[in-house]
Parts: C-alpha cells; structure tokens; sequence
C-alpha cells in the first residue's frame, strides 16, 4: 500500500472545499487545504455575502421615503461610501476567521497559497515549493468573472470583484449584463444614488427565470429610475478625460464614471495543472464529474463552480457533503439538483423554485397557472405604487405543484419554505388545505383556489 503525506487534500478554500476539509479532518482524517485569496470563498470574501450587506445600504432610501406616509418625519440624510466599505470589510473579515477557525479545531493543515497538481497524487504550493502527496484530492477553486477580454477597452471596465472596493462611489455607472449580478448590482448603485444604466443583449433581463417575473422587475426597475438598454451591447470603451467613452451597438455613445462587466463567470481552472494529472475539462474549462462528483481521475474529485453545474453556495455544500458520504462513510451519495430554490436580491426581489411557466408549458401536456398580482398592504400607506406577483404552475395531470414565482418584499424568504413544500411533491389540495396567515403577503399563495388559465400543448386557454 502506497503512503501519503495526506488523506485527503483539498484545493481551494470557499464553501465546498471548506466544508469537504473540515468535515473529513473532523472524521480524523489527515487533512491539507490551499487558498490563494482568502478563505471563504466568493461567497463570503467577494459575493453573497458583501452583496446582500450592500442591498440592505442601498435600501433605506425608500425606507425613509415610505416612513413619512406612518407618521415618521426624517431629517436630512446621507449616505458615507467609506464608512459602508469599512464595516462590510470587518465583516467579512470576522466571517473569514470563523472559516479558519472551523479548520483548525479539526486539526487541518492550514496553507496560504496557491496549489497546483504535479500529477493525480501530488500538489504543489506555488508560495513555499512544496509539494504533498494525497489519497484523495478535492478540486473547488470556483469561479472568475470573464473579464470578456475581446472587447476593446475591457481593462478599463471593472468586475463584480472590484465592485466591492472601489475607493468612491461613482456619479453614474453602465452594468452589462442581465443575469442576476448585473441586475442585484443595478439595484444596489441606483439605491445609493448613483446614475445607473444596465445593457444586455437578450430581449429581456434574467433569461430562464418565468416570463412574468422578468417583465414585472424590469417594469419595478425602469419606474424606479433605472434605465435599461434590451438588445444592445458594448463595441467599445474608452477613456475620456475622467469618464468613460461606450460605444454601443444601438444606443450610440455614452458617457460613464464607471463600467461594469458582469457578462457571466468561468471556471477558475486555468494553471492548475489538471493534465499533469490527467483531468479531463469540456470547451469551457469546467472539469468534468461524474454522478458522485468524480473527476476522470477516479480519487480526484471537483466541487462546486468549477464544474460549471449549479453555480449557487449552498450546492457546493451539499456536494461536498455527498462526497463524504461517498468516500468516507462508504455510503454513495449523489448531489441532488433538482428543485433548487433561490432568489435575486433585486428591488423588488425575485424568488422561486421549480419550473417557470413557460418551461412547464414545453414539458407538460396541460397546465394551470394560479397569478396574483396585488398592491402590498405596507404600500397602502407609503404611498409606493410597486406591486407584488405570486404564481403557482400546476401539472394538471396530478395537481402536484411544479413552479412557484415571487417577485416582491421577502421573495427570497419565501422562496426557501416553498422549497420544501414543492420537494415533497405538494399538490395544490395541499395549499388548499393550508390555513392562511393573515394579513401576510404570502397568504396569496394559500388563497388562489381557481387558475387565473391554463395552458394546453402549449396553447393559453
């Protein structure tokens, strides 16, 4: 039997690394882990995290707005970029400690560094030299933003990363992009007050999220103030003085304090050194995993983005948490990526699980659509003219629920407990049954007895 320096030892530092590390050094395991940034990952150090403390800045302006309609009198406010930076970063800085903390009371072996793999059992620290031999190995470098290196002037553009650093906060900014960073950032500047402009290619924001959620946040979005540019994009950038110049497929140029890239991430496998070890990628640069989440190299495994599967946190989790099962407890566990939750912390917010209408319309002969739409009692006295949406898409062959859509206060909130009821195969006798909490917004979700319409072999009837 061969020996190795470590049991196990993991590559990358973010969620599914850290928790596949901690875990298993918690089972006795000997345990190695490299970070080249920061441990946390993108979550943590430079995504969901910082991100959902900026939605909270950026939303308290309408706050004070929606205060003065229940009574309340607000003085002159305003609003210190620097001291929001300051406290997000101590933030994160606490949360980072907590990550190395877990690590070490289970007594694995902490690197800062980057790794890289010499072959199928040994890896490399790039800081010190050194090499390690492992039984198994966990890829979980994660993502990158692409940086769309094609368009001329993109070095002059900023990423999401750099979003959450920058040194001021800018008068006016164009985001390209409709995916969910784009739009969370959209939001984000534009409730700070900043000048904001969003580009995207497609015909509507969010592409794969239901029909109805796009329309109604892209409508929420422009009667805020946000301007959007549907079926247009960047040709080029450039420096003008202290702005800069964009040029644009179809709007013409425009002038801009700061442009943002938020065009999609990428695999974060370049320089690794997977072909030393003989682990196979697709065009894209994601490595290739089997069921279990098994690399070509059959004790090498991979996790979370850089797989390119479920780009979400809490998936990297779970599929670490199915590779213990697998390789430490002898219990083969595949992860489970089927009705997974999640929101867009949008203004309003976006959150849903299952399919969207029009996808279950593709996949199934009959369906019933249940939609409300409806002023927010909070808004009856603010004086806001935002509405909410609900809807529940139901197989008519089963009545079993197979889509819920929120956009509105505390979609995301709502998002995860329906996450649980779609999961257990709830049909609509199921929501009919359940008694409504009243005077919620979600009490809509309780109370639609009869389909708004139905849609068969893809016709609305």
């Amino acid at each position: 039997m061969p020996t190795y320096d470590y049991d196990l030892f993991v590559i990358g530092g973010g969620s599914g690394g850290v928790r596949s590390g901690r875990v298993a050094a918690s089972m006795g395991k000997r345990v190695g882990i490299a970070e080249e940034y920061r441990y946390g990952g993108t979550c943590v150090i430079r995504g969901c995290v910082p991100k959902k403390l900026f939605v909270y800045a950026s939303q308290f302006h309408e706050q004070f707005e929606d205060s003065a309609g229940f009574g309340w009198t607000v003085g002159e406010t305003s609003f210190d970029w620097a001291k929001l930076i300051a406290a997000k970063d101590k933030e994160i800085d606490r949360l980072e400690g907590l990550y190395r903390k877990g690590l070490e009371n289970a007594k694995a072996d902490i690197f800062d560094s980057r790794a890289e793999l010499v072959d199928a059992h040994t890896v490399r620290l790039t800081r010190t030299g050194q090499t390690f031999t492992a039984e198994h190995i966990v890829i979980a470098t994660g993502g990158t933003p692409n940086p769309h290196a094609d368009l001329p002037g993109h070095e002059l553009c900023i990423s999401s990363n750099e979003a959450f650093h920058l040194e001021k906060l800018p008068k006016s900014i164009l985001i390209a992009g409709g995916g969910y960073i784009a739009v969370e950032f959209a939001n984000i500047f534009h409730g700070l007050g900043v000048e904001t402009t969003l580009i995207y290619r497609g015909k509507e924001i969010l592409s794969r999220f239901d029909g109805d959620l796009r329309r109604g946040l892209h409508n929420a979005m422009t009667a805020k103030g946000i301007r959007i540019l549907c079926q247009d994009i960047i040709t080029q950038v450039s420096r003008d003085g202290d702005t800069l110049s964009v040029e644009t497929k179809e709007s013409g140029m425009l002038s801009f304090d700061t442009v943002m890239l938020a065009l999609g991430r990428d695999p974060h496998t370049k320089g690794l050194g997977l072909e030393a070890a003989g682990v196979k990628t697709d065009a894209r640069g994601a490595i290739v995993v089997d069921e279990y989440s098994r690399t070509s190299v059959p004790h090498i495994f991979a996790l979370g983005d850089v797989t390119d599967r479920v780009q979400l946190t809490p998936v990297a989790i779970h599929e670490a948490m199915c590779f213990i099962e697998t390789v430490y407890k002898d219990n083969p566990t595949r992860p489970d990526h089927d009705l997974i939750a999640t929101a867009v912390f949008s203004q309003p917010e976006i959150g849903t699980v299952g399919l969207s209408e029009e996808a279950a319309a593709a996949k199934y002969a009959e369906i019933e659509v249940y939609r409300a739409e409806f002023r927010p009692m909070k808004a009856t006295l603010s004086g806001r003219q935002e509405k909410m949406l609900m809807k529940l898409i139901v197989n008519a062959a089963d009545r079993k629920v197979i889509g819920a859509h929120i956009l509105g206060h505390d979609a995301g909130e709502m998002a995860q407990l329906l996450g649980i009821t779609l999961k257990a195969g709830c049909t609509k006798a199921d929501f009919d049954h359940t008694m409504a909490v009243h005077p919620t917004a979600a009490e809509e979700l309780v109370t639609m007895y009869n389909p708004s319409y139905r849609i068969v072999n893809g016709e609305r009837v």
